[in-house]
Parts: structure tokens; C-alpha cells; sequence
């Protein structure tokens, strides 16, 4: 289907008609004329060739001549082009059953300790949370997914994106204490709220932690009440080994601040979930991967492709036809 985009512009077409009733017509060798200087130019050369621009007869001196309609063929290829037409196709619909799903994972240095398995070797923790949170984040293909990393300090890595290979290259390449060594949960609660806030799709924070919240301006106290008044979801996630033996080892603090995880998910309507080893934490994130999306408006859009350079072509090149003709009768 064809439509024009400007349709006014067709108004254009009336304007050499306009002048030609209106300006007053001017006496020159060869009787009363308009005055638009390239009308009297097709004339003089009419004269010269005897081609289509033949002198008119005095009973035809109120018609319009044949030069004029060939100048005003120009003049409406240009109207056309002017009004830009389009090939619009059929309607295709969008899907719109994805989420706004905030990534919020400790960096801190704690991060490091070795009490995770994968192929039977020993791996670290944040080893561990990038091959789950990477395998999460490819399954989830219509929603937009962003990331923050935390330690000390959290920083925005990935504002809300569909570049899932982006995400991934971000997620494999965080080292621990890049964020600094301590944990300041309520601060990077407090920054994924900020860039969800003013989504209007269904908006879902998870955030995973090895520690307590022990830095940063927010206490998790305050953060809780952030997150239960914008009323975003929060799944949060608690992850290290129980075993007595790592914790010796350990120089960080040790325990995950497991109540007030528990209640951040419980005033938004969350869930909190242990993960002890690799597979724990797989089978965490599988089960929030089967949330069920949200069924919003159904969009549509249709691909619209521009023509208007069709009818530009086309007068230009038919005026360059006149402009050689009159060059060569004169």
C-alpha cells in the first residue's frame, strides 16, 4: 500500500495556475504573454524549430500551450516527490511479554573464596555466579536485562539492554575488588531502583550477596523502605559454603546477612533463596526463570520504505530533456 506522508503538498499543484490568472499579462513581440521568463524562452525557441512548442493560433491564445504542459508535468513530479510517498507494508505484531530485570551481584573481595565446585574441581564463588548468571541471562530473550556490580562502591556496568552478548562479555570479564573489598548491599539497591524506576514494563531486581551490608551511605534498613515504596520485586540471593573449614581460612567476614535479605523480599514481594554450592545456585536462578511474563498492550508496526526519490528522478531528468532541447534550438 501506498500512501504520502505530507498531502498538503499537493496544494502545490495549483500554484502555476494561480499565476497564470493572476499576474497581469505583459506585451511583447509576440502579443500578450505571462510574465515567467521560461515560457517566453520555449516561444522564441517554437519559433526557431517548428518542434512542440509551435506558435499558437489567435483562436488558441486563451488555452494553455503545449509548453506549459510540459513545464507543468515537471512541476508536479516535483509536487509528488514533495509529498513524500511511501510503501507501508502489512501490520506485524510485538511481542510484549518481556520484563526490566536488574542484575545486582557482589564483587567484593569475599568473592574469592574457593567453596564452590564445577567438573569436579574446585572453583571461586564469583566463578561460580558468572557461568549461572551468564546461562540466565541467554535464556531470557525478550526481556532487557542491566547490571550492577557492587563492593565498596556500585557502579552501573549495563543500563537495561537486549545486547545479551554485551551483558556476557561484562558479566566474564568482573574481577573481585574491583568495587572495593567491602559490601554496601543498600547502596546498589538503591542505584538498581533509581534506573528502574521509570520503567513502565514489569520491573524485577535480583541480587546476590556473600556478605553483610557493612559500607556504603545506605543502611539496608533504608534501602528495604526505598524498595517497598517503588514496589519493584526483589529476589534475593545469599551464596557461600557452611563449610567450617573454608570460613577458617577465610580473612573476610564471614555470614550473609540472611534476615535482612529475607525481609527485603518479603516487603517486595520477593523470594530469598540459599545457595550453598554451584548447583544451588543454578537451580535458583532456573526457578526465577520460569516467572511468567507479564501480558501487556499489543504494538504494532509496519515497515515503511521511501519512494519520493522516484518522482524526483524523474523530473529532474525530464527537465535536464528540456533544458538540452532548448539549448539546441537556440
Amino acid at each position: 500500500m501506498m500512501i504520502f506522508a505530507y498531502p498538503y503538498a499537493f496544494l502545490l499543484l495549483l500554484v502555476p495556475f494561480l499565476v497564470y490568472k493572476l499576474l497581469p499579462a505583459v506585451k511583447g513581440m509576440h502579443g500578450d504573454a505571462l510574465k515567467v521568463p521560461f515560457l517566453s524562452d520555449l516561444e522564441r525557441i517554437s519559433l526557431a524549430s517548428g518542434g512542440i512548442w509551435a506558435p499558437q493560433s489567435s483562436s488558441s491564445n486563451n488555452t494553455i500551450s503545449k509548453s506549459f504542459i510540459w513545464m507543468y508535468l515537471v512541476w508536479s513530479l516535483l509536487c509528488v516527490a514533495a509529498a513524500r510517498p511511501q510503501i507501508v507494508g502489512d501490520p506485524i505484531r510485538l511481542q510484549n511479554n518481556s520484563r526490566d530485570i536488574m542484575l545486582v551481584l557482589d564483587i567484593s573481595t569475599s568473592m574469592l573464596e574457593p567453596d564452590f565446585s564445577f567438573a569436579n574441581r574446585r572453583i571461586t564463588r564469583l566463578d561460580a555466579v558468572k557461568k549461572v548468571v551468564s546461562d540466565f541471562t541467554t535464556k531470557r530473550t525478550n526481556d532487557r536485562l542491566g547490571l550492577i556490580l557492587f563492593g565498596t562502591r556500585a557502579y552501573l556496568q549495563a543500563p537495561l539492554t537486549y545486547d545479551k552478548a554485551s551483558l556476557n562479555d561484562i558479566l566474564w570479564s568482573m574481577q573481585a575488588g574491583m568495587a572495593g573489598d567491602s559490601t554496601s548491599i543498600g547502596d546498589a539497591l538503591a542505584l538498581a531502583l533509581k534506573n528502574l524506576k521509570d520503567q513502565t514494563g514489569d520491573k524485577v531486581i535480583i541480587l546476590l550477596t556473600d556478605g553483610e551490608n557493612n559500607d556504603g551511605s545506605l543502611s539496608l534498613a533504608q534501602a528495604i523502605k526505598l524498595a517497598k515504596d517503588e514496589g519493584i520485586k526483589t529476589y534475593t540471593i545469599g551464596v557461600g559454603s557452611p563449610n567450617v573449614f573454608f570460613q577458617m581460612l577465610s580473612l573476610a567476614p564471614q555470614g550473609v546477612e540472611d534476615k535482612g535479605l529475607k525481609e527485603l523480599s518479603r516487603q517486595t514481594k520477593g523470594q530469598y533463596f540459599r545457595a550453598e554450592s554451584t548447583s544451588d545456585l543454578q537451580k535458583v536462578y532456573d526457578l526465577i526463570d520460569k516467572l511468567e511474563p507479564t501480558q501487556g498492550d499489543e504494538n504494532y508496526i509496519r515497515e515503511t520504505k521511501d519512494i519520493f526519490y522516484l518522482p524526483l528522478l524523474a523530473a529532474i531528468l525530464l527537465g535536464l530533456g528540456l533544458a538540452f532541447i532548448m539549448k539546441r534550438a537556440v
